[in-house]
C-alpha cells in the first residue's frame, strides 16, 4: 500500500479547438481522448507523442457532447445542428449521421452493452436508439424544459436525466416510466451521473451545488456548496470514493464522498471550466474550458487503499494517546485526544507551474467530407483502427463522397439516410420539419392528457368509494 498521498499532476495539455470545449471522454483503451467544442468540431487526441491529433469536420453547428462506445471502436457526437454522428476514431474519419431531435441535442450516451444510444435535447425529450442502423426505439417526454443531460445506469436498466425545469428524473428503461423525480435543485441541472455501484446518482447545476441521492430510498445523501458559480460537469471515480466537478468559477473540485468533504481544488483553466471526465480506470482525468484548452491530469491520490486508510484511522483514534503517524496526511482527520485542527484543502495551481516542454502540442489533421473530394487522398491513408463502417452496419455518406466506385450499397429498409445524400426540395423539407415538430407537440399533449385522465379516474374512484361508504353508513339507520 502506498503510504503517502500524492497530489494530482497536470500531465498533458492540448491546443487545437477554436472555441469553448464542451465535452470530453477517454477511449477505454486509454490511447485516445475525444473532445467536442462550440467550434463544431470533434477532436480525437492520441496519447502517443508522435501521433497527430484528428479534427473531425462534419457537424454544422456546435458539438455539445461526445462519448466513446464501450469497445472504443466508435465515438458518438451530439450537436446543436439537431443531429447525432457516429465516427470511427481513425484518420479516415468515416461517420454516419442521423437527425435525432427537432432542437439542439445536448447529450449522447452509449448503453453499457454498446447496443443502444441515449440522446437528450432542447425539444424536452429523451430518446433511445439502436446503434445498429440507428433505429428509433422510444421517447421519454415528462420534462417541461430543455433536457441538458441523460445517462444510462451501469447495468443499463435505468436512465437518469437533468433538465432546465430544475428536476432530476429517474426512468425505468424497460417500462419506459419515470419512477421518481428529485426537486431539490434550485437552478437548471447541467450534468447528471450514476455512481459506479448503480445505487446513487449525482447532479450539478446553475445553483452552484452538487447533490448526491440514494436511488434505493430516494433520499438526498450529500449536498455540496463548494463552488462560487454554476457547476457545468461532474464525473465519478471508478472506485466510487471520489467525485470531480467543473465550474464557471474556473476551478475543478475533487470531493471525498466517504468523508463527505472537499478534497482538492485545482486551478488550470483561464475562465470557466466547462467539462471534466475521469478515465475508465480512474488513473487519469481530463478537463476542458472556455479557454479552448484540453488538460489531462494524473490522479495519483487514488493509489492509496482507502479502506485500509480508514481502518488505520479508526484503530488509532481508539487509542488513549495516539502517536503522530504519516497516515495523518490522508484523509486529514484530527486525533480525538490532541484535537489537531484540520488543514486547509490543498490548492493546486497548474497555471503557475512550468509546462512539460518535452511533449509538444501534436500536429492536427483535419478530417471530414470536404477533404475527400479526390478519392486518391484517402487511398494512401491507413486506418489505425482495423474497423470500417460496414462492421457496424452504418451508412456513410462520407465514404460515398470520397470514392464512388467503392460506395456502399443503398441502405436496406429501416436504415437511417445520411443527411448529405438527401435530395428533398427545400420547401418539402421545411414542410416535413414542421410536421415532425407538430407531431412532437401532439405526442407531448397526448402524454399530458393521459396524466390528467389518470388523475380524473383516481378522483372518480375516490368519489365512488366515498359514496359507497356513506351508503353503508346510512343503510343501518334505515
Amino acid at each position: 500500500m502506498t503510504s503517502v498521498l500524492e497530489d494530482p499532476t497536470l500531465e498533458r495539455h492540448f491546443k487545437g479547438h477554436r472555441d469553448t470545449v464542451t465535452s470530453l471522454d477517454f477511449n477505454p483503451n486509454m490511447k485516445q481522448l475525444a473532445s467536442g467544442s462550440m467550434d463544431s468540431c470533434l477532436m480525437v487526441w492520441n496519447f502517443k507523442p508522435q501521433m497527430r491529433a484528428y479534427r473531425f469536420v462534419g457537424h454544422k453547428d456546435a458539438v455539445m457532447s461526445v462519448v466513446f462506445s464501450p469497445s472504443g471502436h466508435l465515438v458518438a457526437s451530439a450537436s446543436r445542428d439537431k443531429t447525432v454522428r457516429l465516427w470511427i476514431p481513425s484518420v479516415k474519419g468515416e461517420s454516419t449521421v442521423f437527425k435525432a431531435h427537432t432542437a439542439t441535442v445536448r447529450s449522447v450516451d452509449f448503453s453499457p452493452d454498446g447496443q443502444a444510444l441515449l440522446t437528450a435535447s432542447d425539444d424536452k425529450s429523451i430518446k433511445v436508439w439502436t446503434v445498429h442502423r440507428q433505429k428509433f426505439q422510444f421517447s421519454l417526454n415528462q420534462h417541461m424544459n430543455w433536457v441538458r443531460c441523460a445517462r444510462f445506469s451501469p447495468d443499463g436498466r435505468m436512465i437518469v436525466s437533468g433538465s432546465d425545469d430544475k428536476t432530476v428524473k429517474l426512468w425505468d428503461k424497460n417500462t419506459k416510466e419515470c419512477v421518481h423525480t428529485f426537486f431539490e435543485h434550485g437552478g437548471f441541472v447541467n450534468s447528471v451521473a450514476f455512481h459506479p455501484s448503480g445505487t446513487c446518482i449525482a447532479a450539478a447545476g446553475t445553483d452552484s451545488t452538487v447533490k448526491v441521492w440514494d436511488i434505493r430510498t430516494n433520499r438526498l445523501l450529500q449536498h455540496y456548496q463548494v463552488h462560487t458559480a454554476a457547476v457545468n460537469g461532474l464525473s465519478f471515480h471508478s472506485s466510487g470514493n471520489y467525485l470531480i466537478t467543473a465550474s464557471n468559477d474556473s476551478t475543478l473540485k475533487i470531493l471525498d464522498l466517504l468523508e463527505g468533504r472537499l478534497f482538492y481544488t485545482l486551478h488550470g483553466h483561464q475562465g470557466p471550466a466547462t467539462t471534466v471526465a475521469f478515465s475508465r480506470a480512474g488513473d487519469f482525468f481530463a478537463s476542458g474550458g472556455s479557454d479552448e484548452q484540453v488538460m489531462v491530469w494524473k490522479t495519483n491520490f487514488d493509489q492509496v487503499d482507502y479502506s485500509e486508510v480508514l481502518k488505520s484511522h479508526k484503530a488509532r483514534t481508539e487509542q488513549p494517546q495516539p502517536p503522530p503517524h504519516i497516515h495523518d496526511i490522508p484523509p486529514r482527520s484530527p486525533h480525538t485526544v490532541r484535537q489537531v485542527p484540520r488543514p486547509a484543502v490543498p490548492q493546486l495551481d497548474a497555471r503557475s507551474e512550468p509546462r512539460n516542454l518535452e511533449v509538444p502540442s501534436p500536429e492536427v489533421v483535419d478530417v471530414g467530407p470536404a477533404l475527400f473530394s479526390n478519392p486518391q487522398t484517402a487511398a494512401g491513408q491507413n486506418s489505425t483502427v482495423p474497423h470500417s463502417l460496414a462492421d457496424f452496419s452504418l451508412t456513410s455518406a462520407d465514404v460515398a463522397m470520397r470514392d464512388p466506385v467503392h460506395a456502399p450499397p443503398a441502405p436496406s429498409v429501416g436504415a437511417t439516410q445520411p443527411l448529405e445524400k438527401q435530395t428533398i426540395p427545400p420547401q418539402l423539407a421545411n414542410t416535413l420539419e414542421h410536421i415532425v415538430g407538430q407531431l412532437d407537440v401532439i405526442t407531448q399533449t397526448v402524454s399530458i392528457l393521459e396524466q390528467r385522465l389518470s388523475m380524473t379516474e383516481n378522483k372518480l374512484r375516490e368519489a365512488l368509494d366515498n359514496q359507497q361508504k356513506i351508503t353503508l353508513q346510512v343503510r343501518p339507520t334505515d
